[in-house]
């Protein structure tokens, strides 16, 4: 069914590889904030290959490979990557790490390349190839699987809370560890990343679930883009550690998904840099907080609502909340793949619909704890707070249980969310077009 158009500005923001067009009324004040600009990459392979060629705080990755040669022949080696719901490009950036693993030593045939899934749905073989084109040609390529408490390898308490750490039995038994990933704002890591692949990615259940459990979630370091002080980025660095981590080649994107910054070498080395480009990149000063905030998402995040969702809470749990409270928050969101299809993204789904209120998903959670319930948390404190619509959904079933409204599109999202708040004459809209990309930060004008 098509709406009448409306008198008002036409406005875009992502929907799924497309984009969603939309009109404001004129009592509506729109303020649009995007992410910084950087020039891309020109050519990510040649600036892959150049950042191996000066990795930051260790030696080159050939070299690693040689001192593991030496001392066991046969040593093996482990590349862990993304999974689907990150735009990684992996098929440019694991190649030339295949090629470095060679010259030091270490076969095509004693490599394995591990796709950090998490709790997040097992990978076709269709989508190993689309992520990682000819590699699955090359080498071996497995899902992790953080299930079978068999798979794994125990790493023994993690501080500074005690996590009890473990990652994939193959990725410990490897002689060498490696890591891809993109450096951009996460909820609870400050910034994510190659430890991230590792830590979270390719470990066993009860890591997500305590990491992701209310001590961390109510610790005031855990927040979004922060690192200092933040004790799940102290937690996942040291998993990483014990993993094996040695070595990351990881990127910066810009909201367009172009690559703007590459870098090689020891994973802190690494992180510290992109965090100095990312954070330049996609912060944004704001002057106020909003009635409204609008907010894209794109793929690969608004394939499943539990993906989609990080829109709302990003906004949320930005240093100072982007929408004021009793506000709105409207996400456009293709959904696809409804909540999603792994066990933590049912978890969530489940944890929403099963409590009588958003106060009781939080209770609930006090309780008793599950790895994937952290994003129904996440949501429940978000609506605790403002109003949370989801637009143009594939799914709208999926996000009426999930306690969010649904909206055939953004302009009927628009009514739900002016009549919430009460209908003024004027009413404050920000558009965040990549909402995942950009950290709007609430810095009022300096009075003199």
């Amino acid at each position: 069914m098509q709406r009448a158009p409306k008198e008002g500005r036409i406005h875009r923001v992502p929907y799924g590889r497309e984009e969603l067009e939309f009109m404001l009324q004129p009592w509506f004040d729109v303020d649009i904030v995007e992410s910084g600009t950087a020039p891309p990459v020109a050519d990510l392979r040649s600036a892959a290959l150049e950042a191996l060629r000066r990795p930051r705080g260790s030696p080159a990755l050939a070299r690693l490979a040689r001192a593991a040669v030496a001392v066991r022949q046969g040593a093996t080696a482990i590349v862990a990557v993304t999974d689907l719901t990150r735009a990684s490009p992996d098929d440019v950036l694991v190649p030339p790490l295949l090629d470095e693993l060679n010259a030091g030593g270490i076969a095509d045939e004693r490599i394995t390349v591990i796709v950090a899934v998490g709790l997040h749905r097992a990978t076709t073989e269709a989508e190993k190839r689309e992520k990682l084109g000819g590699v699955v040609d090359r080498v071996r390529v497995v899902d992790s699987n953080g299930r079978d408490p068999a798979e794994w390898a125990d790493l023994g308490p993690i501080p500074p809370y005690g996590v009890p750490g473990s990652t994939q039995r193959i990725v410990k038994d490897a002689d060498l560890v490696i890591a891809t990933g993109i450096v951009e704002p996460h909820q609870y890591a400050g910034y994510s990343g190659g430890r991230k692949t590792i830590a979270i990615g390719c470990c066993g259940e009860p890591v997500i679930t305590a990491t992701h459990g209310m001590r961390f979630l109510e610790d005031p370091g855990v927040r979004l883009a922060k690192i200092e002080g933040n004790p799940f980025h102290e937690t996942i660095s040291e998993i990483a550690r014990r993993a094996g981590l040695r070595f990351c080649l990881n990127v910066v994107s810009d909201d367009r998904g172009r690559v703007v910054a590459v870098a090689a070498g020891a994973p802190d080395d690494v992180l510290r840099e992109l965090v100095d480009v990312a954070a330049r990149l996609y912060t944004k000063p704001i002057a106020k907080q909003y009635d409204i905030v609008i907010a894209g998402v794109g793929k690969p995040k608004d394939a499943n609502l539990y993906q989609a969702s990080r829109a709302a809470t990003y906004l949320r749990f930005a240093p100072t909340p982007v929408v004021r409270e009793g506000g709105a928050i409207i996400i456009a969101a293709q959904l696809d793949e409804g909540a999603g299809d792994g066990p933590g993204e049912q978890r969530f789904l489940a944890a929403l619909e099963s409590a009588e209120s958003p106060t009781a998903v939080v209770e609930a959670a006090r309780q008793h704890f599950a790895g994937g319930e952290q994003r129904a948390i996440m949501v429940a404190l978000t609506l605790q707070h403002c109003l949370v619509i989801v637009a143009a959904s594939e799914a709208p079933e999926v996000v009426r249980l999930a306690k969010l409204r649904a909206a055939v599109d953004v302009e009927e999202a628009l009514d739900i969310a002016y009549e919430h708040i009460g209908r003024p004459t004027r009413a404050s809209v920000l558009l965040v077009p990549h909402a995942l990309h950009t950290l709007p930060v609430v810095r009022p004008p300096v009075t003199r």
